[in-house]
């Protein structure tokens, strides 16, 4: 539904990094956050990343609910996203040097408090580069999430038809061909198709390259974030919606199992559960938030 893009309690603020200001939506806790920081000093954070074409929109049916229940929920574009400026550099929007980022901004959280890590879909190579590179995380969120580029499937093929046209017609062009072939008309009124439009075009196009060309070659480095999880104790889940459609199920299982954990489908979710089934989805990312940011644990 288009209401769920476009909350009215979450605050539309940036926040400062070394790729630039990064546009964000923060939903903050009130009574229950004042109580436990009053008590133990400290505010628990979730960081949420979104995917290739998205934005921290596709995060907000899920930011009040976790506010309220303590957390304070931080969904940001990343650099080149929507309303976040990106540069020309191609090679700056692949896994590695938007992990730093998103590390920095991990950091910068941590000093209230424990912050969990979620990354959808491509923000979630993103989220494991950051754990990589050392962000002091208190749990990782895979969500839609696969161990490696696409080998396969309508996104395999849609990212290697659409590359050369991008780069020789722009991306109106390409998003408007592809709605057509879809029988789809580019212009039609749906509220939540012409965000989908505008969010696409604002896009940098570099970023559009760039993290597409990773969504073709990045390898599997789910043995080296296994070795980092358990070198500091950092637990980990596997999330998807019973229907996700992007790395196939089995992928994401198999990623899971040397993660040391189980996947855990969402019911009524596809590839986008956070819109598709927010309800769903907080049935099991609460427990696991409130669980990994427990003082005691935390500590």
């Amino acid at each position: 539904m288009p209401d769920q893009l476009f909350p009215t309690a979450a605050e539309r603020t940036t926040l400062p990094s070394s790729a630039g200001t990064l546009a964000a939506l923060i939903a903050a806790p009130t009574d229950a956050a004042s109580a436990r920081a009053a008590e133990f000093g400290e505010l628990p954070s979730v960081l949420l990343l979104p995917g290739y074409t998205g934005s921290k929109e596709d995060f907000s049916p899920v930011l009040e609910p976790l506010a309220a229940a303590g957390i304070r929920a931080v969904a940001v574009d990343q650099p080149g996203q929507y309303e976040s400026p990106g540069g020309d550099d191609e090679a700056a929007f692949r896994p590695a040097p938007l992990g730093a980022v998103a590390a920095e901004l991990v950091t910068a959280l941590a000093q209230d408090g424990p912050v969990v890590l979620l990354g959808h879909s491509y923000g979630g190579l993103v989220a494991r580069q950051a754990v990589l590179q050392g962000a002091p995380v208190a749990g990782l969120v895979l969500l839609c999430s696969g161990p490696s580029a696409f080998t396969s499937g309508n996104r395999f093929d849609a990212l290697t038809v659409g590359e050369p046209i991008l780069r020789s017609q722009g991306a109106a062009f390409l998003h408007d061909a592809r709605d057509r072939a879809a029988g789809l008309d580019p212009d039609r009124p749906d509220p939540l198709a012409r965000f989908y439009r505008k969010r696409f075009l604002a896009t940098a196009t570099a970023q559009l390259l760039g993290a597409g060309a990773a969504l073709l070659d990045e390898p599997d480095l789910t043995e080296l974030l296994a070795a980092a999880l358990r070198r500091h104790g950092t637990p980990a889940a596997v999330i998807a919606g019973e229907a996700d459609d992007a790395w196939p199920l089995a992928a994401q299982r198999r990623m899971a199992e040397q993660l040391g954990t189980s996947l855990v489908l969402v019911p009524g979710g596809g590839h986008s559960p956070a819109v598709e089934a927010p309800e769903a989805l907080l049935d099991v990312l609460l427990p696991l938030i409130t669980d990994w940011t427990e003082p005691d644990r935390a500590a």
